[in-house]
């Protein structure tokens, strides 16, 4: 079961998505549990939302990913109990290499957190995704 995006994991995020205009899109609030910092959302489950939210770009479009490389740059401290947005596009790739770009916003339109990756796409007969979802 997919930590980011399965229903059925009961410790997962459980994150909805959504394609438009070549962004996809999910929104996420943070509770308690998932700070690092009092009052403050530890930076490993940030990059998770990033990772998922890049994958999910390509796993939409039925290609099957894993990554291969993550860049995270955090600008501002994201608060927990607030409503965020993480979007992803593909900037690149050739072959079985795509290249994407994520962001995770506040409220106000500010972009606390960017992201760069490189996703790695499955070969055919890879039985990797059986049981995923």
């Amino acid at each position: 079961m997919c930590f980011g995006c399965s229903p059925a994991n009961p410790i997962g995020f459980k994150l909805n998505f959504t394609m438009q205009d070549g962004i996809c899109r999910t929104t996420f609030t943070a509770s308690k549990e998932y700070q690092g910092w009092n009052g403050f959302m530890h930076g490993g489950l940030i990059a998770t939302l990033l990772d998922e939210t890049m994958a999910q770009w390509l796993w939409l479009k039925d290609i099957g990913v894993m990554t291969a490389e993550m860049t995270t740059r955090y600008s501002l401290a994201v608060p927990v109990e607030t409503p965020l947005t993480i979007e992803s596009e593909k900037t690149g790739g050739r072959g079985r290499l795509h290249i994407m770009e994520g962001k995770l916003l506040l409220p106000d339109g500010r972009i606390a957190v960017r992201a760069t990756g490189k996703f790695l796409q499955l070969k055919p007969d890879s039985n990797l995704l059986d049981g995923i979802l």
